[in-house]
C-alpha cells in the first residue's frame, strides 16, 4: 500500500493576496498526516484558529507528489560516493 503524506504548514504572509512569507523563519509547522483527510482537518483547525488574521495562511503539501520511488534516482540525488 502506498503512503500519502501530507504536510500542514502556514505562517503571516507579507501580502494576503500573495504566498509569500513575512518569515520563512517563522512558519508553524503543524505536522505530517497520513491522509489527507488527517491533512484537512488540521489545516481547518488552524485557519479557524487564525480567521481573524487575514494574512495569515495555511497550506496542504502533498509530500507524496515530490517523489516518484519507480523513477531513477538523479545523480546528485544519491550521494554514495
Amino acid at each position: 500500500m502506498t503512503q500519502r503524506l501530507h504536510l500542514v504548514f502556514g505562517g503571516e504572509l507579507v501580502d494576503p493576496t500573495k504566498s509569500t512569507f513575512k518569515d520563512v523563519d517563522d512558519i508553524h509547522i503543524v505536522g505530517i498526516f497520513p491522509n489527507y483527510e488527517a491533512a484537512y482537518n488540521a489545516w481547518k483547525a488552524e485557519a479557524q484558529r487564525t480567521v481573524d488574521n487575514a494574512h495569515m495562511r495555511y497550506f496542504i503539501a502533498h509530500l507524496h507528489r515530490l517523489r516518484d520511488e519507480e523513477a531513477a534516482a538523479s545523480s546528485t540525488e544519491e550521494l554514495d560516493g
